[in-house]
């Protein structure tokens, strides 16, 4: 409806753009790239409009840089609307691939057991989930009643995005036809592919962003925070700066710059390795929205009005906002956050797990009688799992696949498709015998191998992100509230009884709150980059961590204004 109100602004036929065509049928958008642009040249018509209008009741001191902010805003605003589809589907392909060596660690497990290419595709397809998998499953069923799987056409589209998936896949479907005694050595360089060619990819994108992000840590946060211990003095320097340019340049200007930096850093990120997807539909995520609105509204009062007793009066609009908005962006958000946490718990020590499985499967002994034995030597949520899925067994007298992902088996209310993967191919043990030991052995040495991968690419980007974590929730407010109380202090020395010209350049108030809601600001955008970056644009624990970045930032931002105005 938005695009559509859009677009007829700007009624002019335009011609379609190939990017946004592919980025919208990824998304599964029902609209055509040529709507998307009328959209986005209508958006800035209508913000050269507002530009106008604006510009024409300021005051006549500021209404150049008024309008050349607002124009510039307008161009910006029109540009991301064209734009938004081809970084939606970025981010949603770069999601997707965070699955890759899963997927192909499952085609390679089911060909170890039954080499036919077409098995292989169709298990690793149905044990999966995402868009990944969805793709595979696409290609699968198109295949169907000719000589392909759905492996060379699902490796022909994703190889531009992903080479090492293109080659890891081929390989499978090749090993399918070669010898038994070359198929082992084929497998295993398929999955060597894939895990080398993610681990390949993320060290070069980390050596890629290394110094863009260190840029835009000095000019958009170092450098602003440093310049405000200089602001009231700015007018004694001759420097023509006023509370308005202030508030453009620090509480749009920046924040604007910053936010683009990081689409710029995320868009480049080639694969992510995403959370465990919990909806709110989960059996475990209570609503309670309205309760939590509600509560998040009475704290955000409490602190506005508790601001304004201890604080100046300017303090109380800072603390409000950061209140309310943290705890709400928290309380909605923590009952899935603790779900994940759980299913993080449960696939803690599966690799454990299935080793002990596959060699008393290996040993003769039944995979139903190996999953009783196993879940009393297992530790934490994952021996609890396979507890639950013996007792469902033998209660119920169900199978393996039944017990473990029937209806009322023991990961129905645990979303975690690695562990889902391992119980299907439990289960296909359970029917092959003793043979699929080795190939249980195998899935307990490539899940620890993927585990590796995602620990190494976590701690490359720890050397980026960690600066930029910290500095959004603890090392930003501290120092801009301790910067502010002596910038104030500076402004207030007076002579003969009368201020000084340099606090009528910036009054306490007037500067406090603008970079009050700058370091807010800085919090969340910080914080969503650091998560993009780790984790790829997941919207919950985007929104979870952003909601503790703004309870942080807020507290610490004034308990250094009070602190250094003791003695300012």
């Amino acid at each position: 409806m938005i695009l559509t109100r859009l677009a007829s602004l700007y009624p002019w036929a335009v011609s379609p753009d190939s990017d946004i065509e592919r980025a919208l049928g990824f998304l599964g958008a029902e609209t055509d790239s040529t709507r998307v642009i009328r959209a986005g040249n209508g958006a800035g018509i209508l913000g050269c409009f507002v530009a106008l209008v604006v510009t024409a009741v300021v005051p006549a001191g500021v209404q150049i840089p008024t309008a050349g902010c607002l124009f510039a805003f307008a161009l910006l605003v029109s540009i991301a609307v064209r734009r938004a589809p081809v970084l939606l589907a970025t981010a949603q392909r770069t999601q997707a691939l965070g699955d890759a060596p899963d997927l192909v660690a499952r085609a390679v497990l089911r060909m170890r057991i039954e080499p036919t290419a077409e098995t292989a595709a169709e298990f690793s397809a149905r044990t999966g989930d995402g868009p990944l998998s969805d793709s595979l499953d696409d290609h699968v069923r198109r295949a169907i009643g000719s000589p392909d799987s759905g492996f060379s056409t699902f490796a022909e589209e994703w190889k531009s995005w992903n080479p090492a998936l293109n080659r890891a896949v081929l390989l499978v479907s090749a090993a399918s036809e070669a010898p038994p005694d070359e198929r082992e050595r084929t497998l295993d360089r398929a999955l060597s592919a894939i895990l080398d060619g993610t681990r390949e990819e993320m060290a070069r994108f980390v050596s890629e962003i290394r110094e863009p992000a260190t840029a835009m840590y000095a000019f958009g946060v170092l450098l602003p925070l440093a310049l405000v211990a200089v602001l009231p003095s700015a007018r004694a320097a001759g420097v023509p700066l006023s509370p308005t340019v202030l508030v453009v340049v620090y509480d749009i200007v920046l924040p604007i710059g910053l936010v683009v930096c990081g689409v710029w850093l995320l868009i480049r990120r080639p694969v992510a390795f995403p959370p465990p997807d919990v909806t709110r539909a989960h059996s475990d995520v209570p609503s309670r929205r309205w309760d939590v609105l509600t509560l998040s509204c009475i704290a955000g009062a409490v602190a506005f009005f508790g601001a304004g007793v201890l604080l100046p009066d300017w303090t109380r609009w800072v603390a409000g906002a950061g209140c309310t908005l943290g705890c709400s962006l928290v309380g909605l958000e923590q009952p899935t956050v603790r779900v994940r946490n759980r299913v993080r718990a449960v696939e803690e020590n599966l690799t454990d797990a299935l080793y002990l499985v596959g060699r008393r499967v290996n040993e003769g002994i039944a995979v139903e009688r190996s999953i009783s034995v196993v879940s009393d030597e297992i530790p934490g949520e994952t021996g609890e799992l396979f507890t639950r899925g013996d007792r469902i067994q033998r209660r119920l007298r169900l199978g393996v696949r039944e017990s473990f992902l029937g209806d009322h088996g023991a990961l129905s209310d645990v979303p975690s498709p690695r562990a889902r993967s391992a119980a299907a191919l439990l289960a296909l043990s359970a029917r092959e015998g003793r043979p699929a030991g080795g190939a249980v052995l195998s899935m307990a040495s490539h899940l620890d191998d993927l585990q590796q991968v995602e620990r190494e690419a976590r701690r490359e980007l720890a050397q980026v992100t960690g600066t930029l974590r910290h500095t959004a929730a603890l090392f930003g407010p501290l120092v801009s509230g301790a910067t502010v109380a002596l910038a104030g202090g500076i402004g207030d020395v007076g002579t003969g009884g009368a201020t000084s010209s340099l606090a009528g350049a910036f009054p306490a108030d007037v500067l406090g709150l603008t970079v009050g809601v700058y370091v807010l600001l800085l919090s969340a955008i910080l914080t969503t980059l650091t998560v993009g970056l780790e984790h790829g644009l997941d919207g919950t624990l985007v929104r979870y961590r952003v909601g503790n970045a703004l309870l942080s930032a807020t507290a610490i931002y004034l308990a250094a204004f009070a602190l250094a105005g003791t003695v300012a």
